[in-house]
């Protein structure tokens, strides 16, 4: 983002200090940001360790236990959901 990337993936293995990186971002452009996980645990992980790298920051954490997409509810014999 400071280089004027609107957007960033960060790709690497656990304990790379990818976590870190969006913390010190964050901190850095001083703008609210919106961090989007595709797994409630994760989501949590990333809740907690974002507020230990932002003690005086508002962290939230919304889980949606709405899925739009569940394909084990799929019953291809009766075509019906």
């Amino acid at each position: 983002y400071l280089r004027g990337n609107n957007f960033t993936l960060l790709k690497g293995a656990t304990g790379t200090g990818k976590t870190f990186v969006m913390a010190h971002t964050i901190a850095r452009t001083k703008k609210p940001t919106l961090i989007l996980s595709h797994n409630k645990t994760l989501a949590a992980q990333l809740a907690r360790e974002l507020r230990s790298f932002l003690p005086n920051s508002a962290v939230e954490l919304f889980i949606s236990y709405y899925d739009s997409f569940q394909p084990e509810a799929y019953n291809p014999k009766s075509d019906t959901y």
